[in-house]
């Protein structure tokens, strides 16, 4: 069976500066098109991100400042992405959590409002960590090396899980070893903007940061307006500034009508 699309679908992958979405930039955009004839269009574009690119970040992807010193910028570039997306639902890898963020990002910089509305979500990635096994017996053989005897006994179920989340910390140094460095790497909470500034928890929209950290975020704003100005002020993603926007307009409109 072959992959059937109805409309286009564009997978895109980024190389950037880094990964922080609210101030790093996309230095190449990369994005096959699978048509709904089986047909595949392709785009490839070197950017000139107007700052310079980190040592780390190029020994990563092999982009150095010379090589896109000429290239043009993403704002010079944005509508001939936008028209090449029209129609499109979007794919990638870890793409709903980095690539489409910084994309989305980078449109709003340039002034661009691209519209996710209608669009499917493809991210390759979560297909992978659904589809292949992910029980606790085979996380305990494939981290520890052991034979999980006694599986869904819950002593032994526990025991086995914090031996595994040792040999995880071992295992991937990048997540760090405390318990707020891994939930900020893995970023599992239902979020409201794509930096997860805001999740949704129980039904509401809290603030997932901060001194408000685990309060509703309109609570805070009607308790506390000027939090909105130094957030819309802040170093922090547009995306992120749009969706509280949203919410803010949402609650004056409801307060004007109650």
């Amino acid at each position: 069976m072959s992959l059937q699309v109805s409309r286009p679908l564009a997978i895109i992958d980024l190389e950037t500066t880094g990964i922080n979405v609210a101030v790093d930039k996309i230095i190449e955009i990369a994005i096959v098109k699978l048509m709904p004839n089986g047909s595949t269009l392709k785009k490839r574009k070197l950017i000139n991100p107007q700052t310079a690119i980190p040592k780390c970040s190029s020994d990563v992807h092999g982009i150095t400042n010379e090589m896109v010193k000429d290239a043009p910028t993403f704002k010079q570039v944005a509508n001939e992405i936008k028209q090449f997306l029209d129609n499109c639902d979007l794919g990638g890898y870890n793409s709903n959590r980095f690539d489409i963020p910084m994309l989305i990002e980078e449109f709003l910089r340039a002034g661009l409002d691209f519209s996710m509305d209608g669009r499917k979500l493809v991210d390759v990635q979560k297909i992978f960590h659904q589809m292949e096994q992910r029980t606790l017996s085979a996380a305990y053989k494939f981290y520890c090396n052991k034979a999980l005897i006694n599986a869904h006994s819950a002593e032994a179920d526990a025991t086995a899980t914090l031996e595994i989340l040792h040999a995880q910390v071992v295992r991937y140094p990048e997540i760090g070893a405390t318990i707020e460095s891994i939930l900020n790497c893995i970023g599992e909470e239902d979020c409201v903007d794509f930096a997860r500034r805001m999740i949704i928890a129980d039904g509401i929209e809290i603030f997932n940061f901060g001194k408000h950290k685990g309060k509703s975020v309109t609570e805070v704003l009607r308790t506390e307006p000027q939090y909105y100005d130094w957030i819309m002020k802040g170093d922090f993603p547009l995306n992120t500034k749009q969706k509280l926007t949203e919410i803010l307009n949402r609650t004056l409109i409801k307060k004007i009508t109650s």
